[in-house]
């Protein structure tokens, strides 16, 4: 092998050369494709040489070939969830996501299915769901993890306390080794690379007495799965292994019988410690699962959450054949257990809002919150916490003395951390304020992670629980093992393996735990940018602190909305690539700072291509764990990409939409605009120059404005206003009819409407097209005109989700400095919560009709719902809205390009359920773009509230 191939980092060309004619699935070399996998949910960072996506298993053999006789890495990448590190690498990334992602067969009569590594769990078991069966482990990732990655590392979940780890449910598996031969693994020797079984049966001694005996050991190699007393079982062994012996390319993997009905048993307990002493306890009921939490995990009031009195809580579900089998398994738990207080629910609804409070613990501990933080505080606030000792697992017996001396350990090194995880099983999750950008910082998690594991093992417990060693804590594994039986793993590694190309780095001769750290390459002095970024950094305002926010565990990458009501993230369930996922770009824009595979910073052509189908939904603010706001940083990026430059038409078209509009409502040209736009090679021109997509139609302007409208009408005015409209650009000038059914609601409630001077603008337009020196000049002469408002603290209710947002957000988070900013955002209310709030006694009109349609992604995002939804029940409106985005989303619709994604968007929630809505259901849709697609998609009419409720007053005036 010469020296060329020895570094194939000198010869991309080449080894790009080699694969393409090897493989049939996507090679791609390209920059935007490398930043995508430098990192996956760890503390660790590692940029490829290339992406393949093989087609087969053929493909998987074809690209070892090209690597090992280039020397070139190879590591096996699914979802990147992995904490460990052990999905990133610097040869080839095999993403098994894109090809290999089919369920080959399923047997229900077997009870076994045959996958590819890609298959995403959920798929699984939504396939296995029909026949009453499911495949038991279950990680908090379920909705995108694959189960080659729950095969690589051994993956548990929740249920493990009933149905085990990935290796109890593993029947065979096809891998390619690492010398390129294909095998097959199962309950035998066969399969087994020659020298593996001597090697083995030189060492039976020390693999029977080398292994701490407990539930959740993942740590190391499961050589004793070869011990003759136990089988052999070539595939157990090879689970867990973390892609460093073979590439897996199918496996055939148990099904569980999934019972019928469950109960959820809620136990509230004084304290945490008390809480792991009790799981054990338990363990005799056959429960399904086992699961604590402590309370400074719940950023809610107990009365929001349901939960029972208590300072920590278990989670013990119970199955049955029936409803009444499953709530009396659940009863007899709790009166077996000595509780605090308890809370036993059977009904779905219920069991599913009480298991989002344990499962958004995952996203909860990522942010720490200060001490005296509200409770309630949304998602993403407080310290910055990280991975690293996210899993560690003791006998379930030793739990609550593991716990008293891992927090003392905490407290020791001045560093905060909240348990919880899998109490029934001995195993932990926790994220710890480490300060991995400082050398102090950094030599501290050094110390600190070499002492804890020293306490885990004097527990008799595992380094690893759950997610794999990675580099995370393998060079922590003789403490565990001892020296002898880790270097048994590196001699079977070598069996395997011998050119050590497979996953290097990882478990077996491990680089160091504090290097290769993915914040090392980020710029250490804050960058220059436009919007505040309060939450982000030690003292605010830091974009590489946001930026650092997205930790990786890819809830935006679900193919369907992980709730019904969730909005995260539209553009990649339309696409399905990696690039337009929330991660992918907070990734892209991680590279574009670091500045080494991305080297254009904010002129970044690849940033801005994966950015351009961000539908700025802000789905992500709310739904995302740790609260990345993409719409923001999109915003931002544009900003400074375009600066000093010409911008594409669209951001003068529909950016300055504003502007335009109060144009034709002083010369009042609306109606000759309206007829020009209907005459179709004129319309197709103005489409053409604007920017606009061909296949959208111009929507109509009003030829009387909402404020033309008011200066006409007779207004009392002895009486002060006790509410202003905010007349949004939408309202105002596109759908004014809105705004006047809001005055006669807010009128009949009781209440005296004014509206504020002329010329007010929340600048949404200018922010969500990146013109944010603009945005900032509107929103300081806004504030100028408004101070007197401001001043009397006169509520403002805004009609259009999408402007109260801005002004919610947007605009404190541009003009932070100025304290009527603040004043402002405050003040704000939309039209359900100024009617809860000021006029409590006013009763609706009734409806009496079913309503469909979707929430708006930005009310769902910043301003919640709950008035909306007491209003509508109040006014006797039935039915749930959906969850999703409608796809136009102010100006992302109307752009040229835009189209197939922006129906895709569309089609995923909103028109379905408008097709199959009753005859006589009312189409609710309070946001502008959602009438827009409504009425251009689906031709269908869609209503604000504020509509429907003037309706019903109009019906209720005449039949009086």
């Amino acid at each position: 092998m010469n020296d060329l191939d020895r570094d194939p980092g000198r010869d991309p060309g080449g080894l790009e050369r080699d694969l393409r004619a090897a493989v049939r699935g996507p090679v791609d070399l390209s920059v935007t494709a490398r930043a995508l996998h430098t990192m996956d949910a760890s503390n660790y960072r590692r940029v490829p040489l290339a992406v393949v996506a093989p087609h087969d298993a053929d493909d998987v053999a074809a690209a070892l070939d090209v690597c090992r006789r280039r020397g070139v890495p190879v590591v096996a990448r699914g979802a990147g969830t992995s904490i460990a590190g052990q999905a990133t690498g610097t040869g080839v990334v095999l993403d098994f996501t894109r090809r290999m992602n089919r369920i080959v067969s399923l047997d229900p009569e077997a009870r076994t299915a045959v996958v590819q590594p890609g298959v995403i769990l959920d798929d699984l078991r939504a396939a296995a769901a029909p026949y009453g069966l499911t495949f038991g482990p279950d990680p908090s990732t379920h909705s995108r993890c694959t189960l080659g990655g729950m095969i690589g590392n051994n993956s548990c979940g929740s249920h493990s306390v009933a149905w085990g780890t990935t290796a109890d449910n593993v029947r065979s598996l096809s891998v390619v080794t690492g010398r390129g031969d294909p095998v097959r693994l199962g309950q035998s020797w066969a399969g087994a690379p020659e020298g593996l079984r001597p090697l083995v049966d030189g060492h039976l001694a020390l693999l029977r007495t080398g292994y701490p005996d407990l539930p959740r050991r993942i740590s190391g190699y499961a050589l004793d799965a070869l011990l003759p007393e136990r089988g052999p079982d070539l595939a157990r062994a090879f689970c867990g292994s973390e892609g460093t012996l073979g590439l897996l390319t199918e496996a055939v993997v148990r099904l569980v019988e999934a019972p019928r009905a469950r109960a959820l048993a809620v136990l509230g307990y004084a304290d945490e410690s008390a809480a792991a002493e009790a799981a054990a306890g338990l363990l005799p009921y056959g429960p399904l699962t086992v699961e604590g939490m402590a309370a400074d995990l719940v950023r809610a009031s107990p009365q929001e959450t349901l939960l029972p009195r208590g300072g920590a809580w278990l989670f013990v579900e119970a199955g049955g054949e029936s409803p009444a089998e499953a709530r009396a398994r659940a009863e007899a738990i709790v009166r077996a257990a000595d509780v605090l207080d308890a809370v036993v629910v059977d009904d779905p609804a219920g069991q599913r809002a009480l298991w989002r409070v344990r499962e958004d613990a995952a996203g909860t501990a990522t942010r720490i919150p200060d001490p005296g933080a509200p409770a309630g505080t949304g998602p993403g606030h407080g310290a910055e916490a990280w991975p690293g000792w996210e899993d560690c697992a003791v006998p379930p017996a030793r739990l609550g003395a593991y716990l008293r001396d891992f927090r003392a350990l905490l407290a020791e090194h001045g560093l905060r951390g909240t348990p919880y995880g899998h109490f029934g099983d001995g195993c932990i999750h926790v994220r710890i304020d480490f300060d991995l950008i400082t050398p102090e910082g950094v030599a501290r998690f050094r110390r600190f992670s070499e002492e804890l594991a020293d306490v885990v093992v004097a527990h008799g417990g595992s380094l690893s629980g759950e997610h794999g060693d990675g580099q995370a804590r393998a060079e922590l594994l003789p403490k565990m093992y001892g020296p002898e039986l880790v270097a048994l793993f590196a001699r079977v590694k070598d069996v395997w393996d011998p050119a050590g190309l497979l996953n290097p780095g990882m478990l077996v001769r491990p680089a160091p735990l504090d290097s290769n750290l993915r914040f090392t390459p980020l710029p250490r002095e804050p960058v220059d940018v436009a919007f505040g970024y309060p939450s982000d950094g030690a003292d605010g305002g830091d974009f590489s602190a946001a930026v650092r926010r997205c930790v990786g565990v890819a809830k935006c990458r679900t193919t369907t909305a992980a709730s019904p009501t969730d909005v995260m993230c539209p553009s990649f369930r339309a696409t399905g690539e990696e690039e337009h996922s929330t991660r992918g770009r907070a990734r892209l824009l991680h590279e574009m700072l670091a500045g080494e595979v991305v080297t254009d910073g904010w002129r970044s052509t690849e940033v801005r291509d994966a950015l351009d189908l961000c539908l700025s939904c802000k789905g992500c603010r709310s739904d995302c764990p740790v609260g990345v706001d993409m719409a923001t940083y999109k915003a931002e990026f544009l900003h400074h990409h375009y600066e000093g430059r010409r911008r594409p038409a669209a951001h003068y078209a529909m950016g300055w939409l504003p502007r335009w509009l109060r144009a034709v409502a002083v010369t009042r040209t609306a109606p000759v605009l309206n007829a020009l736009a209907r005459v179709g090679p004129l319309a197709a021109l103005a489409k053409r120059l604007g920017g606009i997509a061909p296949e959208r139609s111009i929507p109509p302007v009003a030829p009387r404005t909402l404020r033309q409208w008011w200066r006409g009408r007779p207004k009392d005015r002895s009486r002060p206003a006790s509410v202003v409209l905010w007349p949004d650009t939408f309202t105002d000038h596109l759908s004014p009819s809105v705004g006047r059914a809001a005055v006669r609601v807010l009128e009949n409630a009781g209440l005296t409407v004014a509206l504020p001077p002329r010329g007010v603008c929340c600048g949404l337009t200018y922010v969500s097209t990146g013109q944010l020196d603009r945005a900032r000049a509107v929103l300081r002469a806004t504030l100028d005109r408004v101070a007197p408002l401001l001043a009397a603290g006169t509520p403002v209710v805004v009609l259009e989700p999408s402007c109260a947002a801005a002004l919610k957000t947007d605009l404190v988070e541009l003009l932070g400095d100025d304290p009527r900013a603040h004043r402002l955002a405050a003040s704000v209310r939309t039209f359900a919560q100024a009617l809860e709030e000021l006029a409590p006694r006013w009763r609706p009109p009734h409806v009496g009709r079913e309503a469909v349609g979707q929430t708006h992604c930005h009310q769902h995002a910043v301003l919640g719902d709950a008035a909306e939804r007491r209003l509508r029940a109040k006014a006797g409106i039935k039915g749930e809205l959906s969850g999703g985005c409608c796809g136009l989303a102010g100006n992302f619709g109307f752009e040229k390009g835009h189209h197939e994604v922006s129906v895709s968007c569309a089609e995923e929630h909103l028109l379905p359920s408008v097709r199959e809505a009753p005859g006589d259901a009312v189409v609710l849709a309070d946001g502008f773009s959602c009438r827009t697609q409504l009425g251009q998609l689906a031709g269908v009419r869609g209503w604000h509230l504020a509509e429907i409720l003037a309706g019903a007053l109009e019906r209720e005036a005449g039949a009086g």
